[in-house]
């Protein structure tokens, strides 16, 4: 049990630099903007793809969320990061946030994937673009590499606030983490 520790300690940081490149494209906050726009487009035409009634859900929403994220698990730890942001329906307010991922538990490989927030209240919403945080258990095994491989594909009432769907774009992973993820306003982009 040392030497998994002990190696888990040492591949921590290369988790971490791997993570670290998933950042939106671009180099001026506009065009930076612009990147996560365009994950905006393609996260929810592939979630309307996989759920039916999504666009339904996301336009009767007080609010919803994308994300896209990296996450790395190695041994005992997952690390992971990534961006997106938060639409308020009513006003059309778009907030840029950024996101990391910390878990414990056992899982070894990388996974790329995309989320969709769908807020059930103002206040659920309002709620995780000023505090951001979500605890949960998280277990899936996923294997894809281009249109190759099957992913997990979860959908899932995670707080009676919000409803939140993934899917896996490409990576291998097998894991089954307590996770604690941070999500908060991008100071760059807002």
């Amino acid at each position: 049990m040392k030497k998994m520790v002990l190696v888990t300690l040492l591949l921590v940081p290369a988790a971490f630099s791997v993570c670290g490149c998933s950042s939106a494209k671009g180099k001026t906050p506009l065009e930076k903007k612009q990147s996560i726009a365009e994950l905006h487009e393609e996260i929810i035409g592939k979630m309307a793809a996989k759920y039916p009634d999504i666009q339904q859900k996301v336009e009767e929403s007080p609010g919803y969320g994308v994300f896209s994220n990296v996450n790395v698990n190695l041994l005992i730890a997952s690390v992971g990061n990534g961006f997106g942001m938060v639409v308020d329906n009513k006003t059309q307010k778009k907030t840029y946030m950024k996101m990391g991922l910390l878990g414990v538990g056992l899982g070894l490989g990388v996974k790329d994937f995309r989320q969709l927030i769908i807020f059930k209240t103002t206040d659920a919403m309002n709620t995780f673009v000023e505090k951001g945080w979500e605890v949960g258990a998280h277990a899936d095994a996923s294997a894809k590499a281009g249109e190759k491989g099957g992913a997990a594909n979860t959908a899932g009432d995670i707080s009676s606030g919000m409803e939140i769907y993934q899917v896996t774009e490409s990576g291998l992973a097998l894991q089954a983490t307590i996770t604690a993820a941070k999500y908060w306003k991008d100071k760059k982009l807002n």
